[in-house]
C-alpha cells in the first residue's frame, strides 16, 4: 500500500472564480511522491475539462451536487461524496466552498475520515440575505465545525470573525492566502492587442471589473459608478469581465443610463494579463468577499485598484498607495475615487509603481507548500 498521504479535495461546482483556481492548482501541484490527489465536483461549468485532464488525479464527479439549497439532490449527493471517499479511501478530506463544505464534511464525519480541513473562502451566511436565512446558514455552518479537525482562511479578517461567533478557537484555524500565479501578472500582458479585441483605440481611459455577475459582486453598483464617471469623462470606456445571473439586468441598467456604447461586457476572458495591460484603474464593487483573487491580480500587474473595503481586501489594499477603499453600497463613492485617479496623472501612475509590493504570501506555489505541511501535521497529530 501507498505510504503517500490521500488527499480528497471537495468543492460544488467548478466555475471561473479564485476558490475553482485554488482548488485545481493545488490538485494538480501536490508532490506527487508524498501526495495522492483526489478531486470531487460537481460538473456543469467551464473548468470541468480541465479538471478532466488531470491524468494523475482521481475524480469523482457528483452529478447532484449543486448550488441551490435542494434536499433530494442533496441527499444523493452526500451518498454519491461518500461514495467517493470509500473507493478512493483519504487521510484527509478538504472542502471548499459552503455547500460542499456541508456536506462534504458530514460524509467524512460519517465515513470516519481522519483528518477534515475546510478552507472559508467567505462565510455562507452574509449580509444579502434575509436575518431567517442568515440565521439559518449560520446554524448549519455551526453544525459542521464539529465535524472540522482544522480550519483554512484567506484572510485574516475572516479567521478572526470565525473565532468572534465562534466557529472555531485560535489554534484550529490557519491562513493560507489564495495563491495566483503572481509571476504571469508581473511579467504584464499585451494591452494594445488587447484594445485592438475590444475595439478601444490607444490612449482611451479603460476601468476595468472582474468578478461574476452576482449579487455578491454588487455588478449594477458598478454600472451605477460608471454612469457618475462617464458624466465628467466621456472618453472612458468600462469592461465588465465575467457572467452570471445579473449580466442581463447590467446590460440593461446601462441602456437606461445611455452608456451601454461605453460599456463592454466580454465575458470571461481568455487573457486577463493582457486585459489588465490595458486598464488604467481595476474596480471591484463587492457587498462581501474572503478575499477577492481580482484584486490581487490586479496589483501584480501593476494596476491601482479601487475596492469596497469588505472583509479581507483592505488587507492588500493600502489607500493613497496602491490604490483606495470606498463603503460598500456607494456608487458615487466609487465614482469619486476612481475619477481622482483618472484625473491625477502623476498620482495613478505612483500607485500602479507600487501595487505589486508585498505580495508573496499570494503565490501559488508557496499556497500548496503551506497545505502540505498542514496535511502532514494534521495527519501527524492524529496518528502520534
Amino acid at each position: 500500500m501507498s505510504r503517500r498521504l490521500r488527499v480528497l479535495t471537495v468543492i460544488t461546482r467548478l466555475e471561473l472564480g479564485g476558490a475553482q483556481r485554488v482548488v485545481l492548482h493545488t490538485a494538480s501541484h501536490l508532490d506527487r511522491e508524498s501526495f495522492a490527489a483526489g478531486l470531487a465536483w460537481g460538473p456543469g461549468d467551464v473548468l470541468d475539462d480541465e479538471a478532466r485532464g488531470f491524468g494523475d488525479v482521481a475524480r469523482f464527479e457528483i452529478e447532484e451536487l449543486v448550488r441551490p439549497v435542494a434536499p433530494a439532490r442533496d441527499l444523493r449527493a452526500l451518498a454519491g461524496l461518500r461514495g467517493a471517499i470509500r473507493r478512493f479511501r483519504p487521510q484527509v478530506v478538504h472542502t471548499h466552498s459552503s455547500k460542499a463544505g456541508v456536506l462534504g464534511r458530514f460524509a467524512a464525519h460519517l465515513e470516519r475520515v481522519p483528518v477534515v480541513i475546510h478552507t472559508v473562502h467567505g462565510f455562507g451566511f452574509t449580509p444579502l440575505q434575509s436575518p431567517v436565512k442568515r440565521a439559518a446558514f449560520f446554524r448549519v455552518e455551526k453544525m459542521a465545525a464539529r465535524w472540522t479537525d482544522h480550519f483554512v482562511a484567506v484572510s485574516r479578517v475572516n479567521r478572526d470573525r470565525g473565532v468572534e461567533l465562534g466557529l472555531w478557537k485560535t489554534d484550529r484555524v490557519s491562513v493560507i492566502r489564495a495563491g495566483i500565479d503572481l509571476e504571469r501578472f508581473r511579467a504584464g500582458g499585451d494591452g494594445r492587442q488587447t484594445r485592438c479585441r475590444l475595439g478601444i483605440p490607444d490612449g482611451v481611459p479603460v476601468v476595468t471589473q472582474i468578478g461574476n455577475f452576482k449579487p455578491q459582486k454588487a455588478p449594477l453598483d458598478f454600472i451605477e459608478a460608471a454612469a457618475r464617471i462617464a458624466q465628467r469623462m466621456p472618453e472612458v470606456r468600462f469592461v465588465m469581465v465575467g457572467d452570471g445571473p445579473l449580466r442581463g439586468a447590467a446590460r440593461t441598467r446601462s441602456e437606461e443610463l445611455g452608456i451601454a456604447d461605453r460599456v463592454v461586457f466580454c465575458g470571461w476572458w481568455d487573457d486577463v494579463p493582457g486585459l489588465l495591460a490595458a486598464t488604467w484603474v481595476s474596480v471591484l464593487s463587492s457587498r462581501h468577499e474572503g478575499l477577492p483573487c481580482s484584486v490581487v491580480e490586479s496589483l501584480a500587474a501593476g494596476v491601482p485598484v479601487v475596492a469596497t473595503a469588505v472583509d479581507g481586501t483592505p488587507e492588500v489594499i493600502r489607500p493613497g498607495v496602491n490604490g483606495e477603499l470606498v463603503a460598500p453600497g456607494d456608487p458615487a463613492g466609487l465614482a469619486a475615487a476612481v475619477l481622482a485617479l483618472l484625473d491625477d496623472d502623476d498620482r495613478r501612475r505612483a500607485m500602479a509603481a507600487a501595487a505589486a509590493d508585498g505580495l508573496d504570501d499570494f503565490d501559488r506555489d508557496r499556497m500548496v507548500r503551506q497545505l502540505e505541511e498542514l496535511y502532514r501535521w494534521m495527519v501527524g497529530s492524529k496518528t502520534c
